[in-house]
């Protein structure tokens, strides 16, 4: 449906929603230079580092550099997703390979009285936001609409060069959006039409899978754009 040239369907809205935060997202990013991305705020941060270097327990990529990841756990901000996902009849044991945490895990979470105490988490880079973000992308284009068969974990070359990493992410979010441009109403509602193995994606519906994408998108690209002002604030505009 059109109104007056805008696209109030579903597919229109969540390709419109992208298309402004890709437009906003891509105008914080210009200019941004090696030093800044890799910018470290203060001790202990996770970031992209040579392969040899990192000191998380899971650090992934296929080449020598590699994206910090800490030991897996349910963060508490997801407490009531999984409650929901309990409520809505998704066994333990599958919650559990969803978070490749233990059943012990998810039953704790599930007993958790009231609200949960916020997690102390590390501070992250650009680089890292970045990554994440080109890791989740990819891995959800391939197990969307390309073979279904790659590792999610392999499929990005992280690099320390700021505008090469832009050029590669922007060069997949381009055919990630032209992919999504082309899904049908029917495709929208089919459960398991992405069957991206790191969480719910082969349980949902695409078109909560394409909100849950956006929303990713969102909040890590404005976390980023904080970064570039602190980044500013400290050091000046050009760094």
């Amino acid at each position: 449906m059109e109104t007056e040239g805008v696209r109030t369907d579903r597919l229109g809205l969540l390709l419109d929603q992208f298309d402004k935060a890709r437009e906003m997202a891509q105008v914080r990013l210009t200019g941004l230079g090696d030093e800044e991305y890799l910018w470290e705020p203060v001790a202990g941060c996770w970031s992209i580092r040579r392969r040899g270097e990192a000191v998380t327990p899971r650090a992934y990529g296929p080449g020598e550099w590699v994206l910090d990841q800490g030991a897996p756990d349910i963060p508490s901000n997801e407490y009531a997703e999984v409650a929901r996902q309990a409520a809505g009849g998704m066994t333990v044991a599958k919650i559990a390979e969803d978070w490749s945490v233990s059943s012990e895990r998810v039953r704790e979470v599930l007993a958790h009285p009231g609200e949960p105490e916020p997690d102390e988490v590390p501070l992250t880079t650009i680089a890292w936001r970045l990554g994440h973000l080109h890791s989740c992308f990819a891995g959800q284009w391939e197990w969307t609409f390309g073979s279904r068969r790659q590792e999610p974990k392999l499929l990005v070359d992280f690099t320390p060069f700021a505008a090469l990493a832009l050029d590669r992410f922007w060069m997949l979010i381009d055919r990630w959006r032209d992919g999504v441009a082309a899904v049908t109403e029917e495709q929208l509602d089919t459960v398991g039409f992405s069957q991206y193995p790191y969480g719910s994606d082969p349980d949902d519906p695409f078109a909560t899978v394409l909100a849950g994408a956006n929303l990713e998108f969102i909040h890590h690209m404005s976390e980023i754009a904080l970064l570039r002002d602190l980044s500013r604030a400290r050091f000046g505009p050009h760094r």
